[in-house]
């Protein structure tokens, strides 16, 4: 059985109850890159991300989902499906693919720390750089073609 070919720009979301961080591949999924860090308190973040979707014609959401280490769904995984919900509705062509984000901001704020940042003075830039890392992480499991 093959798996399905999910088709780029893909946009990455890395969802937090404060900070949503945002990647995008490229249009034929060689690369990954930071997009922004929205601020849920200080804009709407539908309306923000439906409208990065527009611009960048995002053809696959690929969200993280914050699980157990042993792999069960918490609170923070239900909050992140349902924050999710609209997004699907208004989008439904759309596909959401969720990635186990175990681990994907430990990671980001390493890389960030090895190229010299201070990760704990740039939170926006490690949800961003989380972001990143769940869109690398699915785009090896979901090579294109």
């Amino acid at each position: 059985m093959s798996m399905p070919d999910f088709p780029h720009p893909a946009l990455g979301i890395d969802y937090g109850d404060a900070r949503i961080g945002i990647a995008a591949t490229d249009p034929v999924g060689i690369m990954a890159h930071p997009v922004e860090t929205i601020h849920r308190q200080k804009q709407d973040a539908h309306a923000r991300i439906a409208q990065i979707i527009a611009e960048r014609r995002i053809k696959t959401l690929v969200v993280g989902l914050p699980c157990h280490l042993d792999g069960r769904e918490g609170e923070s995984a239900q909050k992140a499906r349902l924050f999710i919900e609209p997004l699907s509705r208004l989008h439904p062509q759309i596909p959401v693919v969720w990635i186990d984000e175990a681990f994907s901001t430990v990671a980001a704020a390493a890389k960030l720390h090895e190229a010299g940042k201070n990760a704990k003075r740039q939170k926006a830039l490690i949800d961003q750089a989380a972001a990143v890392e769940i869109l690398h992480d699915w785009m090896e499991r979901h090579p294109s073609s």
